[in-house]
């Protein structure tokens, strides 16, 4: 049982916004100075899966709403990343007082 190559595409969407996230991450990242390593792996995985998603039926539907879905979560990842992070206050907990 062949499996269909638009479930495949649909697959791909999903993989290539995952790693729009972390390319929007991993530019916060750069831009502050620390490791700019991964942010080319991130580009990379992210620029072959949206090319396999237009390699035969070009720019259609599933490729339109997979790279809006993918900018979109580019945005969410280096916003997330942006934000400060509030860390718990444990000590009371830990040690009693």
């Amino acid at each position: 049982m062949p499996i269909p190559v638009d479930f495949l595409r649909v697959l791909l969407g999903l993989l290539c916004v995952f790693f729009a996230h972390f390319l929007g991450r991993s530019i916060v990242r750069m831009r502050r100075g620390q490791r700019a390593r991964s942010l080319y792996g991130w580009l990379v995985r992210m620029a072959i899966t949206a090319g396999a998603i237009l390699w035969r039926h070009g720019l259609d539907g599933v490729a339109i709403g997979a790279f809006t879905l993918a900018a979109a979560s580019l945005v969410l990842g280096a916003w997330d990343e942006q934000r400060p992070k509030k860390q718990e206050d444990l000590t009371k907990e830990i040690f009693g007082g």
